[in-house]
Order: structure tokens, then sequence, then C-alpha cells
């Protein structure tokens, strides 16, 4: 028998728990589940579920020495403790977050021990590595020449539960969606030009994209593009931007809340606990004696009054005398706590993953541009299983059974751009409704 261990038991890791107890008695697998807090949800013999705190040294080495692989779906900062003893007692690690600096820390020893460390395994990071990498080898392969590159990912709202002018529901952590953009400048290359988007201009630098079968997003530019050059070995190409998708509308009501100052996670504020919604917009415009709290945001910010900004922040309750209610808050977990009351998944909610990949090259042997583009959409089950959950889960599950079967049988510190990890685990997602949509346009005119 071996042991699987699973640092983790949040809405993101129930695809993953889901696979790999249906595959337990196949393979013989025990799956021991660990979390600070657990709402265990599958039911199986072959699952334990327990209380653990991973800063605690003692508990959780006294976990990984007993397992043969070791995941973890805890928040990325957490990540550093389980890669510790995981490396202490030589456990090979997956995980589905960015390959942080705490992480590469670890990549001597672990070279050095020949174990194999799979970081961004999951969803944006992850199932684009693996599709962007699959079409560029193969354009490598065919000798032409990539000259764009573009790739953008969104979690959003199935678009059957669709029911608020956002469009937007939250579907992984909502305070990341709080603090989107705010890790430093978007960077990326477009036309042989390095550009940098600040965070005070991010959320007014869109780009409208159509998916066929599931309408208009728009796209605001994601992090450090520039760090892809090297992960997808493509030094030298004219323009890469990676982004992340929202429906037409989000972005400019957004930026409302970023120049307000809504979202900044800096100081905390006085006296929340008396405060009301209509009181936190207040403590950040101008003092006048008669005009309303509405006006003054919709002056502050140039607001039209035709504008489908001001139905958009109305729904939401910003102005109304609702008490906060919490002790100690940033301006960004107060927006969080409003937000929460109106984007979250209702039961019977279903969400949806849209991804889309934009690649144009030089076919060298016709001297020809050609534009290919490659899109996916998957819709959640319900507020439980969802595609978020799917997408995340799923290619983390199937990372972990090849590794245990001795399918992926590498040394290292990987991420999954590497064709041993790409190729089957896109095989498998295929066989779970998991499929790319690829169209070309040869002779393509588009600028890049």
């Amino acid at each position: 028998m071996k042991n699987i261990l699973i640092f983790g038991a949040g809405r993101s890791s129930n695809t993953l728990i889901r696979y790999l107890a249906d595959n337990a008695n196949e393979f013989n697998w025990k799956i021991i589940v660990v979390d600070i807090q657990i709402n265990g949800n599958e039911n199986s013999q072959r699952i334990s579920y327990s209380v653990l705190n991973v800063k605690d040294e003692f508990e959780r080495d006294s976990e990984v020495k007993n397992a043969d692989l070791v995941i973890s779906m805890l928040p990325a900062r957490f990540h550093k403790f389980v890669a510790r003893s995981c490396v202490k007692f030589s456990k090979n690690l997956l995980t589905a977050s960015y390959e942080t600096a705490d992480l590469k820390a670890f990549e001597t020893e672990v070279n050095k021990k020949g174990l194999f460390f799979l970081n961004e395994c999951g969803l944006d990071p992850g199932l684009d590595h693996m599709s962007a990498m699959k079409i560029i080898d193969a354009i490598k392969n065919a000798g032409h020449k990539l000259q764009c590159f573009e790739s953008f990912t969104g979690g959003l709202v199935a678009p059957d539960y669709d029911n608020n002018p956002w469009n937007y529901k939250f579907t992984w952590n909502p305070r990341n969606v709080v603090l989107a953009g705010q890790d430093g400048p978007a960077k990326f290359i477009q036309n042989g030009k390095y550009k940098y988007i600040p965070y005070n201009r991010l959320f007014r630098r869109t780009e409208m994209i159509e998916i066929e079968n599931y309408g208009l997003f728009e796209g605001y530019a994601n992090r450090d593009s520039l760090n892809y050059i090297e992960k997808y070995n493509l030094q030298g190409i004219p323009t890469i931007y990676r982004g992340t998708l929202r429906r037409p509308g989000f972005c400019r009501a957004w930026n409302v809340f970023v120049q307000l100052g809504a979202t900044d996670d800096s100081y905390y504020l006085e006296d929340i606990e008396n405060m009301t919604y209509r009181e936190f917009i207040n403590s950040f415009l101008y003092f006048h004696p008669t005009d309303s709290v509405d006006l003054k945001l919709y002056r502050a910010m140039h607001i039209d009054q035709d504008s489908d900004i001001i139905y958009k922040l109305n729904w939401l309750g910003i102005f109304d005398d609702t008490k906060i209610g919490l002790k100690r808050a940033t301006p960004a977990q107060v927006l969080e706590h409003i937000l929460k009351q109106k984007w979250q998944l209702q039961p019977d909610d279903k969400d949806m993953i849209v991804m889309w990949h934009k690649f144009i090259y030089l076919d060298t042997s016709l001297n020809r541009k050609v534009k290919l583009t490659s899109s996916l959409a998957v819709i959640g089950e319900n507020s439980q299983h969802t595609a978020m959950s799917k997408t995340v889960g799923l290619p983390l599950a199937i990372a972990a059974k090849l590794v245990l079967n001795g399918n992926i049988n590498l040394k290292g510190m990987y991420i999954p751009t590497h064709k041993n990890i790409y190729e089957p685990v896109l095989n498998e997602l295929k066989q779970n409704g998991i499929v790319f949509s690829e169209k070309v346009e040869d002779n393509s005119s588009e600028y890049c």
C-alpha cells in the first residue's frame, strides 16, 4: 500500500481527493488529508481526515515521514513548511501553486537527494502551461518561427447562472480577487517593445476577446509575463502577454475601487467596528456639507449619470447604512466582506473556467503567417464540485498517479512544461471532458 498525504482540504481539493479516492482500490492507495480545519466531503475506507497545523513541525514530520507522496493544496505561503519536511525525509512533493522563491530555495537539496518537486500543476498556473507548451513544441518541431503568444484565463460564473450586473461570482479565494494586480506592475513584450502597466492603470488597459460559443470577454494583464520567456523557452519572441479574463464592463467598474483606495491592504482603518458601508466609501472622499456620498463618488471618479457603473455599484449596496461588523480590518478586507454578501456561489450555482491562447507564427516552408487559437471552457457541477476545483485538482491528481506508478520518473524541481509531464496529463484530461478547441487561420494579417 502507498500512502498519499494531502495538506489542505479546501474547496479546490474536492476533485483531487475524489479522483484519488476513485482510483485508490485499483492501485492500493491510502489517502491521508490534513488541515487546520477539516470538512471532508469524500467518504471512503481509503481516506482518513485529521486536524493538523502545518506550522507544527513535530506533527508535520510525523505525517510526512510515513508518506509515499506528498501533495500540498495549502495557500502558497505554507508550502515552505511542507517542503522542509519533504526534503528532510526524502519525499516527492506536488503543488498547484506558483513556484515561489521560498520553494526554489530547496532546489539544491531536491537535486542532491534525487527528489521530484512539481509545482504549478493546477490551473493558471498549470493547465495553461501544459496546453501552451504542447502547441509551442509542435510549432518549433515543425521548424516554424513563433512571433506572438498571448494567454488568458478566467474563473467566472457559468452563463446560465450569471444573474448579477457584474457577471461575476467568487469561484476561488475572495482575498486574491480583491488584491489582484497588486504584486508589482504588469510586464510584457509587445511587438519587440517592453511594456509596463502600473496597478493604478491595470484595469483600464484591457483587450477584448471572443471565445466561440461563450461570447465576449475582456482581459487585463496578469503579473510578469516576462518570466515565461525562459519557462517556455521563447527567447527572442516579439510578443508575449498573459492575462486574466472577465466579462465586458467588469474592469471599468472595478477600477473605481482601485482609484478610491478600497483595495489597499497596507493599513488598518480606525473605528471600523462602528462604520457602515456608506461611511466606509465616504472615508475616501472629500468633505462636502451637502453633497451625498453617491454624488461625491461619481464626481470624484468622473462617472457619467447614465453609466452602467452606477448600477453595478448600487447593486453591491456600497451606499447602504449596513454595519460592517468587523473589529479590525484593512480597506481591502472591508471590501472583501461587502463583496462576499453578493458574489457567493449559491448551492445550485455552477461556475465556469475559460482559457484562451493565441499563437501567430511564420510558416517557414510557405513563408506566410499563421494564426492559431486554442480555447477551453469547463462548467462546474455545483458550488462544491466546481470547474475551478476540477481544473486545479484534476491535473495534479493525474500527475500524482503518474508519479506513483512510475510513469513520470524525472528528478529535480519542475513545472509541467516538460513533454513527459504535459503529454500524459493532457491525454487523460481529455477523457475527463477537459478538451481544447483549436482553430487555424492561414495567411493571417493580424497585427500582434
